[in-house]
């Protein structure tokens, strides 16, 4: 046996249901892989078809698409044997539905055809994973594959997550190597969470594991690459960027005991030039915490904007904190050009939210107009005075004016093919303090998995090289400025105070009893629990964004508009 399996990772960004653009990505690291003379290339799980598929395996007609892709990857492949994901047929009959059963598969491409087929067996079902509602598991955990003298076992995402799962299996049955492909999408602490996990793994096996995963944003999601490569001691060898496509080649050492008397099917990769290629790249070090929450902001909205072929983004600027972070990633995920800065003054608005907007779009070099909405605020209270009459102003005068330039940027979108990014974010979506077809209206929304504090600590992490975000911005007291001398702290405890409530409540799940015992007051722990309560019609009628936590308002967090249980 060889001392060393030369790997080959393709950490690529591809987009669900693209089978040709997708299939010529992988084709190219097909043809790079080559001259890197590696004995085997990973590509991500589902790669042919993009991750995650959802009710796109329920169409007959996508499947046959999706195989047939894979056969004319196999046409192109070489020596290097390819591990790539795809959905699968299934020898299993049709569901009561009458849907055909597929499989999450990985397939081995070597020397003109596919050479082995490995089928997923664990399949996640909680949090934003939905997989035993589309695939059947596969029944041969165990299975293994000998690639240029070497046994290797292949196996899928979740099934190396837990510790008696395939590659454990495949490891004891007597595989030199692990291959795992991954579709894992990204939350906070993820990144590190693995790579512990990882590093067990290969420890308890007592043989290399590699771990290829996808990046880019697809819908709610975000997927951060950091491939992984851990020795069999578990000790680390290379790590993949987070949120930044690569290749890469790293030369695997095996145990110096060769394994022996293993019943495999023969995927032979042939042997390795002479001569190496381009050297490997440098192991790339972890992000700190904020870093990697606001990168993964920056890919989400990069890829939901490019990936459904918008032509720019509209942001309305308010002067705050939300709006002035949301302009900020919107500039570096897709560019000053493609950025559209708008501030709508009302007679509420204090000239110093209108500076601190134009500083702002001039600090990011994007463009910035002034519409104020004086002109059909008036309109409106004109055409609605008599049915008023009689009325107080209260919160409807203030909802009309976010639903005024909610209409504006909604009439620039339609008109110029941008689209409108909503700036509202978690702490304030909780509680309801948004307004339908105001300032929630957008196509997507950045900051939706974003706690105000957390907003803040965004924003000092991007101005720690210089000031992009105007300070005046940073020390203003949050306001929606709809009323004279209005403040968030009017209708709202302090956000250090609210947030802790809200993470208590939605990401932990915890009682009232149980976060009064924490400390906080009873009575305000049943205002805001049940104004949390209340405003779930709101949330359902969001614009989707980047999911950063693992309780994300909408994906994660289903609850019915309908329900009396209260705490």
């Amino acid at each position: 046996m060889t001392d060393f399996l030369r790997i080959a990772g393709a950490q690529v960004d591809l987009t669900v249901g693209d089978l040709d653009g997708n299939t010529e990505i992988i084709r190219q690291a097909m043809t790079w892989a080559e001259e890197c003379e590696a004995d085997v290339l990973l590509l991500p799980e589902l790669a042919i078809t993009g991750y995650p598929p959802e009710d796109l395996v329920l169409r007959d007609a996508f499947v046959t698409a999706n195989i047939a892709a894979l056969h004319r990857l196999a046409e192109h492949s070489g020596s290097t044997t390819t591990v790539v994901g795809f959905v699968d047929r299934s020898s299993l009959p049709p569901d009561d539905a009458g849907h055909i059963r597929v499989h999450n598969a990985a397939a081995l491409l070597q020397a003109g055809r596919v050479r082995g087929i490995y089928h997923k067996c664990r399949l996640p079902n909680y949090g934003v994973f939905d997989e035993d509602r589309y695939f059947s598991p596969g029944l041969k955990p165990g299975a293994l594959w000998e690639i240029n003298g070497v046994v290797v076992g292949v196996s899928v995402c979740e099934d190396i997550w837990v510790p008696d799962g395939p590659p454990a299996v495949q490891a004891a049955a007597g595989a030199d190597i692990l291959l795992n492909i991954n579709g894992s999408p990204y939350h906070r602490g993820k990144s590190a969470e693995r790579a512990a996990m990882l590093s067990t793994r290969a420890r308890a096996a007592g043989v290399p594991v590699v771990y290829l995963n996808l990046v880019g944003g697809q819908d709610e999601l975000v997927f951060d690459g950091g491939s992984m490569v851990f020795d069999s001691e578990g000790a680390l060898l290379y790590r993949a960027p987070l949120f930044a496509e690569e290749r890469f080649w790293i030369d695997v050492p095996l145990p110096a005991e060769g394994r022996t008397g293993v019943e495999a099917t023969v995927v032979s990769s042939g042997d390795l030039l002479e001569g190496d290629p381009e050297p490997p790249p440098p192991t790339h070090e972890p992000l700190d915490d904020i870093a990697e929450v606001y990168q993964a902001l920056v890919c989400g909205l990069r890829g939901y904007t490019r990936k459904n072929g918008f032509k720019g983004v509209v942001i309305g600027l308010s002067g705050g904190i939300d709006s002035a972070l949301t302009a900020t990633i919107a500039a570096d995920a897709l560019g000053p050009d493609w950025v559209w800065g708008v501030t709508m003054p009302s007679r509420y608005s204090s000239p110093g939210s209108v500076d601190d907007s134009r500083a702002l779009a001039t600090n990011l070099g994007i463009r910035f107009d002034e519409i104020p909405i004086e002109p059909p605020f008036v309109g409106f209270l004109d055409t609605l005075g008599p049915v008023f009459a009689g009325s107080a102003s209260d919160v409807t005068e203030e909802n009309l004016q976010a639903r005024i330039r909610g209409a504006i940027l909604m009439a620039l979108s339609n008109k110029f093919g941008t689209m409108v990014v909503a700036t509202g974010n978690k702490s304030e979506m909780s509680v309801g303090y948004s307004t339908i077809y105001g300032d929630m209206v957008g196509g997507y929304s950045v900051l939706i998995d974003v706690w105000k504090t957390l907003v803040y600590d965004l924003a000092r992490w991007r101005n720690r090289d210089g000031e992009v975000i105007p300070q005046a911005t940073m020390d203003k007291p949050p306001s929606a400025e709809l009323r004279p001398g209005q403040l968030d702290t009017d209708s709202l405890p302090p956000y250090p105070v609210l947030d802790q409530i809200l993470q208590a409540y939605i990401e932990m799940d915890q009682s009232i009893a149980q976060i009064v015992n924490d400390g906080f007051d009873r009575a305000l722990v049943e205002r805001i629990t049940r104004l949390v309560d209340r405003n779930e019609y709101k949330r359902r009628q969001a614009a989707p964004g980047v999911r950063i936590t693992t309780k994300a308002l909408g994906r994660d967090r289903r609850l019915p508009i309908t329900n009396r249980f209260h705490g």
